[in-house]
C-alpha cells in the first residue's frame, strides 16, 4: 500500500463520530443509571414538547408536538407578553411505572414559555388541538403587517412644486 492510498482511505470524520459515540456513552452511563433497559431511557428527564414557530405576513403560528395529552390537560396563558403552555402527559389507566422494562416516552407535567414580539395582537389568539399537535395562531397588529408603497411616475412624481419650477 502506498502512502497516497493511506491518505485516500483516511476519513477525518470517522474519528469525530467515534468520539461522539464515546461522549454519548459517558453521559448516558453517568446520568441514566445502570439498569440494562435504561440505556436510552429519558423517562427521568423533563418532558419538553417540541415546538415550531412559523411566521406569515399576517400572523405567527406556534405548533407544539404533544401526542398523548388530552385537551383538558392543557392550559394556555398570556401574561406580560409571555405565552405559556402547560400540560400533563399521564400514564395509561392501569399502567404502573415500575412494570415498564423500557420507558422512552416522557410523562409528567410540562411548561413551555414564549416571549411574544411587540407586533402581536394579544387579544386575537386562537388555539386548536388536532392529532397531538397544538397550534396557536397569533395575529399581528395592523401596523406590523407589510404595506405596499405605490411608486409614482411621470408628472405625478414631480408634484406641483417641480411643475412651478419648470414654468
Amino acid at each position: 500500500m502506498t502512502l497516497m492510498n493511506r491518505w485516500e482511505r483516511w476519513d477525518p470524520f470517522a474519528e469525530l463520530t467515534a468520539l461522539q459515540r464515546q461522549m454519548d456513552r459517558l453521559f448516558r452511563d453517568t446520568f441514566q443509571g445502570s439498569s440494562p433497559f435504561s440505556d436510552t431511557s429519558i423517562s427521568s428527564g423533563a418532558f419538553v414538547p417540541y415546538a415550531d414557530v412559523y411566521e406569515t405576513p399576517e400572523n405567527i403560528q406556534l405548533r407544539l408536538e404533544i401526542p398523548g395529552v388530552e385537551e383538558k390537560d392543557l392550559n394556555i396563558t398570556i401574561e406580560n407578553g409571555v405565552l405559556t403552555v402547560r400540560g400533563e402527559r399521564k400514564l395509561e389507566e392501569g399502567e404502573k411505572e415500575e412494570n415498564f422494562l423500557r420507558m422512552e416516552r416522557p410523562y409528567g407535567t410540562f411548561s413551555r414559555s414564549f416571549t411574544l414580539p411587540q407586533t402581536v395582537e394579544t387579544d386575537h389568539i386562537n388555539a386548536s388541538y388536532v392529532n397531538g399537535v397544538l397550534m396557536i395562531e397569533l395575529t399581528k397588529k395592523a401596523s406590523a403587517k407589510p404595506k405596499q408603497i405605490p411608486i409614482s411616475t411621470g408628472q405625478k412624481a414631480l408634484g406641483t412644486g417641480a411643475t412651478a419650477k419648470a414654468a
